[in-house]
């Protein structure tokens, strides 16, 4: 007798996942995520994260210029195609890094905002929006929320399009992107066409069943998560629908969605609930729930194979939605 197939558990870890732990575990110099919590300590892992990127995608110019909003100038990495094409502007994809708005910098994910540039054909501009604890809430939304503004009353003024602009955030710059959505919105006017979103860290009180079944990780731990929440916040209220974008009352009318979820990840339930919010309040969404992987999977584009056919996937969505 034939027996039943057996159907793959979603939260077995990808082989290649499992030899780059494994790896990173036995670097004296420490790889894994889950080290000393400190600000100090966590920022030089983060920074060894970078060269699981793969080789560099060569586009056509990287230039570093500032954005002037309400806060202050706001310091961008502007990346530019190869080719410009000559009908017309380019669409712009405003790019937030993750890194629980503690760690992270315009270099730590710049293979992110090279695929993207390279292969959706457009303008990407990298905000290096201020971090905690040195800028605590709500200075990392505030120069996101900025940043987003200018470019959809000034992308002509880069080259680019405002009338086709999406938001990418990854993680804790999903977070920002999600609320900058909103924020966009509120404002009225231009609104971004697509806001795709990472892993979103969207509420701080999470007592979810992804948060306990990967309370050790791999990668990102409750504890750790914990940690940014209380770097991030200092004395602020973890409620406040700019920190936590489930708390927000009414989130008709912002920009479709596609929510990349990691299915090995204490974020995969807030990921659900989010996109199950947005739904409710009629936006359109696409919810991808990649088997296999960790949170910050996209970091490990050069070394597995489903990071990189997901970051591919996530630069022909962008291509699509900017298309006229």
């Amino acid at each position: 007798m034939t027996p039943d197939p057996v159907t793959p558990d979603p939260t077995t870890l990808d082989p290649q996942v499992v030899a780059l732990l494994a790896r990173l575990a036995r670097d004296p110099s420490g790889g894994g995520a889950g080290g000393p919590a400190t600000v100090a300590g966590q920022r030089a892992q983060a920074a060894r994260f970078a060269a699981l990127a793969g080789p560099v995608v060569a586009v056509g110019k990287v230039e570093d210029r500032t954005l002037p909003t309400a806060h202050g100038d706001v310091p961008v990495r502007l990346y530019v195609p190869d080719a410009v094409e000559a009908r017309g502007p380019l669409p712009v994809t405003v790019f937030l890094h993750g890194g629980g708005w503690v760690l992270g910098d315009l270099d730590s994910q710049d293979h992110l905002a090279r695929v993207v540039c390279a292969r959706a054909r457009c303008l990407v501009v990298s905000v290096d929006y201020r971090l905690a604890p040195e800028h605590p809430f709500p200075a990392a939304v505030d120069d996101a929320e900025g940043a987003v503004a200018w470019i959809l009353d000034h992308a002509d003024q880069l080259g680019g399009d405002p009338e086709r602009v999406v938001l990418f955030g990854e993680s804790a710059g999903a977070t920002l992107a999600a609320v900058a959505a909103r924020h966009a919105r509120d404002r009225g006017g231009r609104q971004p066409v697509l806001q795709v979103l990472v892993h979103p860290v969207t509420d701080h009180a999470d007592d979810s069943g992804s948060m306990r079944t990967f309370a050790d990780g791999p990668v990102l731990t409750a504890a750790q998560m914990r940690w940014f929440w209380d770097t991030y916040l200092g004395d602020a209220d973890g409620s406040d629908p700019r920190a936590s974008p489930i708390r927000t009352p009414d989130l008709h009318g912002v920009a479709p969605a596609m929510v990349v979820s990691a299915a090995v990840d204490p974020l995969l339930d807030q990921g659900v609930r989010y996109v199950d919010a947005l739904r409710a309040a009629g936006v359109a969404v696409r919810h991808e729930v990649v088997p296999g992987v960790p949170h910050a999977f996209l970091s490990f584009t050069g070394e597995v194979e489903r990071s990189a056919a997901t970051l591919d996937a996530i630069a022909d969505a962008i291509r699509t939605a900017v298309r006229r």
